[in-house]
């Protein structure tokens, strides 16, 4: 093929983003050529590597601060980066397509830039941006309220968003809710969306021999890995693992946290004040070879992200992995939640946390139904959810995109 791909990757490295990270390996097998744009990782000395045949071109991290005004800095630090960068490259070694990862969806102007000069533009749409910003500012009960967010930042994200999907040849969408989105509130044409669904990687997530040093002296585990934002529920899920503990009178139980985030610092003060900071354990950021030894080790997992615009239409790669493990499953009872696990999953009445702690509850009794549920999952996630599935999409969208 010798088609070079730019992508562009703003709120994240590429080595701790598993999307672009795994499309870039498929599109590299698929014989493209493929460059990425992204800050720079902490601790590094170089500007520009070669990992996994991938050229990684990096610049400063941008100042994050969790306010509005933060966030323009932010973004506008990192689009004069990129810009630039992308200049660079564009000059020095050429490029045929430019993919562009949001948040943010800033990269229009690029894109209409690149469609210019005769270039490809690729909108890979991660995140539902205006539904994330107010979920954000609403944040969980007890942690970063804030009341709903400005009406006049929403308008001008949805205003970028449609910009960005009007501008790209094709729109990667992670879900048919996303892709119904761009159609409705974007306008653009049907057949210029593919979805691509966020799959993992099963060579990376098979079951292990369980570490007995998770579980402690607990009879019963429960899992959680992923972010820990204002908007993931990690607030739900320690007043549900309250709930299971001091209203169910379920005290040999313990729940593991695999994860970092804005958030963790006030959850694990909201777990002191609580009194379950010893039936909860925060473990931080862990590799991967870790976060399946957890997983292995675990009697269940959950999803605690609660009901809002926002989470109902997305997907949680989180969910993916804890199937792709043969672990069961609870969590609210979302549209992106249900499409995803099926019936591996129980779902609880949306953001009712006495609800939840009884879905685990009905859970820990059950082993052989808990053991039904993981199995369903793991087929789940073999037969259509995958990577190896997902990336059959990604392919097909790129060829699409040269009409062949």
């Amino acid at each position: 093929m010798n088609k070079h791909i730019l992508m562009l990757l703003e709120n994240n490295t590429f080595r701790k983003d598993v999307r672009p990270l795994r499309e870039a390996s498929t599109l590299i097998q698929a014989g493209y050529r493929v460059s990425v744009i992204c800050p720079r990782p902490k601790g590094a000395r170089v500007w520009r590597e070669v990992v996994d045949r991938v050229e990684l071109h990096y610049f400063p991290n941008p100042p994050e601060h969790e306010s509005t005004l933060g966030f323009i800095v932010e973004y506008g630090f990192a689009a004069v980066m990129m810009f630039s960068l992308t200049a660079w490259i564009g000059v020095r070694h050429g490029f045929d397509v430019l993919h562009a990862h949001n948040p943010p969806d800033i990269f229009f102007g690029l894109g209409i830039l690149a469609r210019l000069l005769g270039k490809k533009f690729v909108f890979d749409h991660h995140d539902l941006s205006p539904e994330m910003y107010d979920a954000r500012s609403r944040g969980g009960s007890g942690i970063g309220d804030g009341g709903a967010g400005s009406k006049l930042v929403v308008g001008a994200l949805v205003l970028c968003e449609r910009l960005t999907c009007k501008a790209a040849n094709i729109i990667i969408a992670s879900n048919e809710s996303y892709k119904q989105k761009e159609i409705e509130r974007s306008k653009v044409r049907a057949d210029a969306v593919h979805v691509v669904r966020n799959g993992p990687d099963l060579d990376t997530f098979r079951p292990t021999p369980p570490n007995l040093d998770y579980r402690g002296s607990a009879s019963f585990v429960i899992g959680y890995v992923g972010i820990l934002g204002p908007q993931d529920g990690g607030d739900y899920l320690l007043r549900s693992i309250a709930n299971l503990v001091n209203t169910l009178n379920r005290r040999d139980v313990c729940c593991v946290i695999v994860g970092d985030g804005s958030a963790v610092p006030a959850l694990k003060q909201l777990s002191m004040d609580l009194g379950i900071s010893r039936h909860v354990r925060f473990t931080g950021r862990v590799p991967y070879d870790v976060v399946r030894e957890v997983l292995s080790s675990v009697d269940l997992c959950v999803v605690p992200d609660p009901l809002n615009p926002y989470n109902n239409s997305s997907t949680v790669i989180k969910m993916m992995e804890y199937m792709a493990m043969s672990r069961p499953i609870v969590a609210f009872d979302l549209a992106e939640n249900r499409f995803s696990a099926g019936d591996s999953a129980l779902y609880a009445t949306p953001n009712d946390e006495a609800h939840f702690a009884a879905c685990i509850a009905e859970l820990m009794d059950d082993p052989a139904r808990r053991d039904e549920m993981g199995a369903l999952g793991r087929k789940r996630v073999e037969d259509h959810l995958s990577w190896a599935c997902q990336s059959k999409h990604l392919l097909a969208a790129y060829s699409s995109l040269f009409g062949v």
